[in-house]
């Protein structure tokens, strides 16, 4: 079940990549060859498409153990403790990720009010919408980590 949220958002970040991509790709082909650059291509790469990129993998990321782990100290301990300590970094993390989604909603709430807008060299691009990105991929991650903080406190391993 919370699987399929999890890899919809990589696979909207591997689109948006290719997306990127091509658009880049558009932007420097236009100013070399015909000396008019696409307006708004950095903006639109920092505000959108970057965003994206970074923040709707991290429940996949998770849900593969896609992260680095080290265990220089923990590869001695007893199963029970490593349970304890999984334990402890899982609620760690849910924490923090829960926090981290709140703020950034109540920020998307505000951006979203305002209309936030970045200014172009001609134009202005609306940024708001960005913003319900990161509150989206940290969400869904805040929800990944609970499930399997639940799931491995049970004693599970699927």
């Amino acid at each position: 079940m919370i699987e399929r949220p999890a890899n919809w958002l990589v696979y909207i970040a591997c689109g948006l990549t290719v997306l990127m991509m091509f658009h880049i790709v558009a932007d420097v082909l236009m100013k070399y060859f015909f000396n008019s650059p696409l307006e708004g291509t950095i903006e639109t790469v920092a505000g959108y498409y970057m965003v994206a990129v970074v923040f709707l993998p991290f429940a996949y990321v998770s849900y593969t153990e896609g992260q680095i782990i080290v265990e220089l100290f923990t590869r001695g301990l007893t199963p029970r403790n490593q349970l304890r300590l999984d334990g402890f970094i899982g609620s760690a993390t849910f924490v923090y990720m829960a926090i981290f989604t709140w703020q950034t909603f109540e920020e998307a709430v505000v951006r979203t009010a305002q209309l936030e807008i970045w200014e172009t060299g001609t134009s202005e691009i609306p940024i708001w919408p960005s913003r319900w990105t990161i509150t989206i991929g940290c969400g869904v991650m805040a929800a990944y980590v609970l499930y399997r903080l639940i799931r491995d406190l049970r004693g599970r391993n699927e």
